[in-house]
């Protein structure tokens, strides 16, 4: 493949990775929103200790190149919770040791109670998961971080999808991700994106992969923002 600078070597070596993981799949796969999807990413096949591990390094390498700061991680309920845990743990091993929290989705009205667990919810407070699909699991998120006193400073995720999100049954004009951005005012740092998948299927030597590039450029040209 030959580098141009438009190629992010970080993201498409994450495509690689979620392609040979099993967790990035191609085919045709409902959406939430109802759309037939020519791909599917699936998160919760990061299913072992190798895969969680790579994972997590490749969302600290992109956390520590992205500027962002933030004092503390937060992970939503369900797996936002492994992924801010294995978060934590990389970039501790990196030399940036943060504290993290999570949410449960039932609150607990004995022991310690509540709904929030783990580290003191202080600060700046970045919120790990693995897309985002509609904004909920963000503005849920901001909600307990500031009822917490604490200040929400951006969302990291796996994979944005770059594709209109739905409002009532319709196409909206914005992404889930640029609602974020653009809405609640909080920055987005994504490993890898839509475009940089198409890249990567672009470049591919594998001809079962080569494929797939017509559906999913056209789905993107139906959908994409």
């Amino acid at each position: 493949m030959t580098t141009s600078p438009a190629t992010d070597p970080l993201a498409q070596d994450f495509v690689r990775f979620a392609v040979d993981a099993g967790v990035l799949r191609f085919g045709e796969f409902k959406t939430k929103a109802g759309r037939l999807s020519p791909y599917f990413f699936n998160a919760g096949l990061f299913d072992d200790g190798a895969k969680l591990g790579r994972l997590a390094e490749f969302y600290a390498r992109r956390l520590l190149a992205s500027g962002l700061q933030f004092d503390m991680l937060f992970g939503p309920a369900y797996k936002g919770i492994t992924l801010a845990a294995a978060v934590a743990i990389e970039l501790a091993r990196l030399g940036r040791n943060v504290p993290f929290a999570y949410n449960r989705k039932e609150a607990k009205d004995h022991g310690e109670g509540g709904t929030l667990v783990g580290a003191k919810v202080a600060g700046r407070v970045l919120i790990v998961d693995d897309v985002i699909s509609a904004g909920t699991s963000v503005r849920e998120s901001i909600s307990m971080i500031q009822a917490a006193g604490a200040t929400p400073c951006g969302v990291a995720i796996a994979l944005d999808r770059q594709e209109k999100a739905t409002e009532n049954g319709a196409d909206a004009p914005w992404s889930a991700v640029q609602y974020v951005q653009q809405k609640l005012a909080l920055p987005v740092a994504a490993i890898a994106t839509l475009a940089d998948l198409l890249q990567y299927l672009n470049s591919s030597a594998d001809a079962g992969l080569e494929a797939h590039v017509a559906a999913v450029s056209a789905y993107r040209e139906r959908y994409g923002v």
